[in-house]
């Protein structure tokens, strides 16, 4: 009897942890509590920052604490081949290989060399087109960077409002790009359609490079948002949040 209360003790817990699918959590409890609780589901949430500011390694935190939640995630990325994204996260102990076997998880490499493009459809209406197509209840890209650099201002305010239009319907997105990507006007306008905005940096704290990351806004956060976190990133270990105080000391 004693082995089976702890049994059903341990399966409470972990359903309090990850059974509910109304937010998107990281896995990281801390980073979480800073995100108020994390991603309402239906959001379309902008991650932006300069180079090397862990934009891909929080993607990668969320897309592996979504799927321990059940979510099923399909996953644009223009910066790994299928078998370099598993072994990614797999260095940083974000062990994803199962749920990719067991189709919780599709993974779109997108490489544009080569590419040829009519001029009947720019190549964000085409990658909009297909994200409508997916099951999946989670699209993630990583990075949409070289989509939009040199798009026209308007591709890339319909491209986000079209967004809006698919999370509607039940979808939560998440899309990575360099704050460089957007001329000032259109990257205020992006940040005003999408749901969530975190921004990243960087910087040197004596011999450490500390990421940073700012919860502009989470419409929905079931908490306070506003907050900053510090992070880094160690190899074998992954993302380790410290304290601010503790990173500025």
């Amino acid at each position: 009897m004693g082995e089976e209360k702890d049994a059903d003790d341990q399966e409470i817990r972990i359903t309090s942890i990850y059974g509910s699918k109304e937010v998107l959590t990281s896995g990281n409890t801390e980073m979480d509590k800073k995100m108020g609780g994390g991603i309402p589901a239906g959001s379309l949430t902008l991650i932006e920052g300069a180079n090397d500011t862990g934009k891909s390694v929080l993607t990668q935190q969320l897309l592996w604490g979504g799927l321990q939640q059940g979510f099923r995630f399909a996953t644009y990325t223009t910066e790994n081949t299928i078998k370099s994204l598993l072994r990614q996260m797999d260095s940083l102990s974000l062990d994803i290989s199962d749920y990719f076997v067991f189709g919780n998880l599709k993974i779109y490499p997108v490489h544009l060399e080569g590419a040829d493009w009519t001029d009947e459809i720019s190549i964000l209406d085409y990658i909009l087109n297909d994200i409508r197509t997916k099951p999946a209840e989670v699209i993630l890209i990583d990075s949409l960077t070289v989509f939009v650099s040199d798009a026209p201002d308007n591709d890339i305010l319909r491209f986000f409002s079209g967004c809006v239009r698919v999370c509607d319907s039940g979808k939560t997105l998440l899309i990575t790009a360099h704050t460089f990507a957007f001329g000032e006007e259109v990257l205020t306008r992006v940040r005003s359609i999408c749901d969530a905005h975190l921004s990243l940096k960087k910087e040197e704290v004596g011999d450490r490079l500390i990421r940073t990351m700012e919860v502009a806004k989470i419409r929905g956060a079931q908490r306070t948002t506003g907050n900053i976190i510090a992070f880094e990133v160690e190899p074998a270990f992954g993302l380790r949040i410290i304290p601010v105080t503790k990173a500025k000391a």
